[in-house]
């Protein structure tokens, strides 16, 4: 329950600080951070087939 609080409290600060950046700074970074996570999922796919594939 205190990480769910922790986390409410840290996406408050975020998105208060977004809010006074320029939309550009803003739209830049959710692409970078968009790029990320989709690497990263293409990644952790990856993983899983080879996983599963050697058992």
């Amino acid at each position: 329950m205190l990480f769910l609080v922790a986390a409410l409290l840290l996406l408050g600060v975020v998105l208060g600080s977004v809010a006074h950046a320029p939309l550009s700074f803003t739209l830049v970074a959710a692409a970078v951070i968009g790029v990320w996570l989709t690497v990263f999922a293409l990644r952790e796919r990856g993983a899983r087939r080879r996983h599963h594939s050697a058992h």
